[in-house]
């Protein structure tokens, strides 16, 4: 059973940090790439970041300078630092995995993050 939880998502103010995590199980996660991506109320939703298995990393513009994807294959788990944090960050972040050559993809159930004074 693939299973992709999201922790440390949360309230805080504009100008602060979170660190998102998104622990997996149930596949050979070294071998995906993992992304996080993020859904406000009414948008659609949309990558904020990935890296692939050869630790190749994309962003979003609107990540960019103040966000920073990473893994660690040894603890099944990706992480999303998160600095300079701006109302327009607040959405509901959602952890993904994918295995192209497999045709494999997998969500998390996604975990809340509020940016607000």
């Amino acid at each position: 059973q693939v299973q992709l939880v999201e922790s440390g998502g949360g309230l805080v103010q504009p100008g602060g940090s979170l660190r998102l995590s998104c622990a997996a199980s149930g596949i050979a996660f070294s071998f995906y790439t993992m992304g996080w991506y993020r859904q406000a109320p009414g948008k659609q939703r949309e990558l904020v970041a990935r890296i692939t298995s050869g630790s190749t990393i994309d962003y979003a513009d609107s990540a960019k300078g103040r966000f920073t994807i990473s893994r660690d294959n040894a603890k099944n788990t990706v992480y999303l630092q998160m600095n300079s944090l701006k109302p327009e960050d607040t959405a509901v972040y959602y952890c993904n995995a994918v295995r192209i050559a497999y045709n494999r993809a997998y969500w998390g159930q996604g975990i809340q993050v509020t940016v607000s004074s």
